[in-house]
């Protein structure tokens, strides 16, 4: 445990220029959520998980015993999710799923914020939440998810700010359920919002190497994937090649941001 622990211990972006395999796949939680998967689906993604040594499985609620069984002795985390997709359940409620779940050996937990009352303004109510999540559940950590394809840049920031109140781990974009995925500039918002100490996931649509480089690039550090093998062999494939092109818009990104001074002064 504690070696999990350690693997999942970073918040802060990462630089880009010293990646190597084992911490671009130690930035990944391979995600299997979707409703229909089978028993016989959830297991074989739990064999990619452990081959390919990815941070966490993010399983759904019901498969996190099976889950937990299978990767004891390995450094992949378990972990699941809360209040999910809608985040409409009742504080009481979410409160003892996320008590349950840690009770059965999740390390960490992506908690649905209640989007109705962050969209509505009832910042009180989402932070009282949280904060009783994370007080319930400490010191797991709680990754507290926004859902931003519903909200304005400006409740992007309540959200995140309301996250660092509530003493959650990380702030997450999405639940893959939304009308689109994870965009950069988003994920760099909610980094510039939480600073350092806090991690940033992104999660929904991030299939390929540059995708997830992108992501890392705008200030991730954590990344929700489906797409785990075919990331790893993309980066087998042309990993270096995909670092400098990454490295190389971000810094293009960066120059275009950054005011010129006048050639009159």
């Amino acid at each position: 445990m504690a070696r999990i622990a350690g693997r999942l211990a970073n918040r802060a972006p990462l630089d880009l220029s010293l990646i190597d395999e084992a911490t671009l796949m130690g930035c990944i939680d391979h995600s299997i959520l979707r409703p229909e998967l089978t028993r016989a689906e959830v297991e074989a993604a739990i064999d990619v998980a452990i081959e390919w040594r990815a941070a966490t499985i993010c399983c759904r609620p019901a498969d996190l015993e099976l889950v937990v069984k299978r990767l004891r002795g390995t450094e992949v985390g378990p972990t699941t999710v809360i209040g999910f997709p809608h985040g409409a359940h009742t504080s009481q409620i979410k409160e003892r799923e996320a008590l349950v779940a840690v009770e059965q050996g999740a390390v960490e937990l992506d908690v649905v914020v209640n989007i109705g009352a962050l969209r509505g303004g009832d910042l009180r109510y989402v932070r009282d939440e949280l904060a009783g999540i994370c007080y319930a559940v400490a010191p797991t950590p709680v990754k507290v998810i926004l859902e931003t394809a519903y909200l304005t840049p400006e409740q992007v920031e309540a959200g995140c700010r309301v996250v660092v109140e509530a003493r959650g781990s990380f702030v997450k974009n999405g639940t893959g359920y939304s009308p689109r995925g994870a965009e950069a500039g988003e994920i760099a918002l909610m980094r510039r919002v939480v600073g350092d100490h806090v991690g940033v996931k992104a999660a929904g649509g991030v299939r390929t190497l540059d995708a997830m480089l992108g992501m890392l690039a705008a200030g991730a550090c954590r990344v929700g994937a489906t797409a785990t093998a075919a990331i790893a062999a993309e980066w087998r494939a042309r990993g270096a090649e995909a670092v400098a092109t990454a490295l190389a818009s971000r810094i293009a990104a960066t120059a275009e941001a950054t005011p010129h001074s006048s050639v009159d002064e």
